[in-house]
């Protein structure tokens, strides 16, 4: 048995353009969707984020309001801007690409954020209203991944679903999305401090491997026909590549494209899926 490969590409272009479609519409009534991303600094891995969702922001027909500040810019000076964005009427999301540099306080700067232009859905207001219930922002990559298995028609009523990793962006909203009632799966979390993993991997329906490292995730830790969505993207040296490495996920994919029923690759899996969610809650926010 060989695993169906999820195109992650496929389904983030569809999502798209239906965006696309929606902003079109908007347009017509005198309004036009509207990011403003920040970089500050020059961390190789974040400048290559913003392009990819400049170029998005092109392909959906929105207004591009991205600003790239110096390393050197202050916490006071991130803070005044954010402000100036959150009374602009005419920007409808903002988002601060992270890391920031060390003489910034990141939670502060999340703070600072109008909940109802936070896109990325960090702030607490989104946060908490993600764990009620409750309409709000869904950050990026957990939403992206809801799509993915809606859009592969994988079930997940009542399945056992095996979450490896608890940060706050992507392992516990991933897990309470997955608990919802509308996706209805049983749901653990495996983290650095979980015991024996493997006995728990093996009971797993899905497996949502984000843990951030290579090879986290083996044949022999999962059961035939498994659904594993990889969200880890390691930089491993390569050779023979123009840049000197190449991206792999946390799962060992050729070794479980054999065992499991349906597979993310790394690239083209859930990396796409965090652009294109990121375009649909620009586009609510417009709305």
């Amino acid at each position: 048995m060989s695993a169906k490969i999820i195109d992650g590409k496929e389904i983030a272009a569809q999502v798209r353009k239906e965006v696309a479609e929606k902003v079109a519409e908007l347009k017509k009534n005198g309004i036009t969707p509207c990011l403003a991303v920040i970089l500050v600094g020059e961390n190789p891995a974040s400048v290559s984020y913003v392009t990819g969702k400049q170029k998005a922001l092109a392909e959906v027909g929105m207004a591009d309001r991205s600003l790239h500040l110096p390393e050197s810019t202050t916490e006071e000076e991130l803070l005044k801007i954010i402000n100036e964005l959150n009374n602009d009427k005419t920007v409808h999301g903002i988002l601060v690409q992270l890391p920031l540099p060390k003489h910034i306080n990141e939670e502060k700067v999340i703070l600072a954020i109008n909940p109802k232009k936070d896109v990325d859905g960090f702030h607490p207001e989104n946060v908490g209203n993600l764990v009620i219930g409750k309409k709000s922002f869904l950050p990026c990559t957990p939403h992206g991944i809801i799509v993915l298995l809606q859009k592969m028609n994988i079930e997940t009523n009542g399945k056992h679903a095996v979450v490896i990793g608890r940060s706050n962006i992507v392992g516990k909203p991933v897990a309470l999305l997955l608990a919802r009632k509308e996706t209805n799966c049983t749901v653990t979390i495996c983290h650095t401090g979980t015991k024996n993993i493997a006995e728990i991997t093996k009971q797993a329906d899905i497996i949502i491997a984000a843990a951030g490292k290579p090879h986290t995730l083996t044949k022999d830790m999962v059961k035939p026909g498994a659904v594993i969505i990889d969200v880890g993207v390691n930089r491993i040296p390569d050779a023979t590549k123009k840049s000197g490495f190449r991206l792999i996920g946390d799962c060992d994919f050729d070794d479980l494209k054999e065992t499991a029923s349906f597979i993310t690759p790394v690239p083209g899996g859930v990396g796409p899926m965090t652009i294109a969610m990121l375009m649909q809650n620009t586009l609510e926010a417009a709305e």
